[in-house]
């Protein structure tokens, strides 16, 4: 069982940056793709970004030139780098993680932004 621990919410001022940590434990293989979504109150949960084994990320359109996601691949840990943060940004971050047909999810993190 893949077990995975988000670190670094928190609140911040419109315009400020945040960066989000994301360790998985339990995996004895790289997971195929790492990512963070957001759940926002009365919304759906939604891509913020995502980054495969072989590094290649994708963005939602809301987080192009703002977010950058990186990962650790030999430690199955992926970073979430927010910068020029808005109010609209404030959700509950979750990680998730994918290995074959399986997806592993955080128990979330809060992210605050403040106008």
């Amino acid at each position: 069982q893949v077990q995975l621990v988000e670190s670094g919410g928190g609140l911040v001022q419109a315009g400020g940056s945040l960066r989000l940590s994301c360790a998985a434990s339990g995996a004895v293989v790289s997971l195929d793709v790492m990512g963070w979504y957001r759940q926002a109150p009365g919304n759906e949960r939604e891509l913020v970004a995502a980054i495969t084994s072989g590094g290649n990320p994708n963005y939602a359109e809301s987080s192009k030139g703002r977010f950058t996601i990186a990962r650790d691949g030999a430690k199955n840990t992926v970073y979430l780098q927010m910068n020029s943060l808005k109010p609209e940004d404030t959700a509950v971050y979750f990680c998730s993680g994918r290995f074959r047909s399986s997806t592993y999810w955080g128990q979330g993190t809060q992210v605050t932004v403040s106008s």
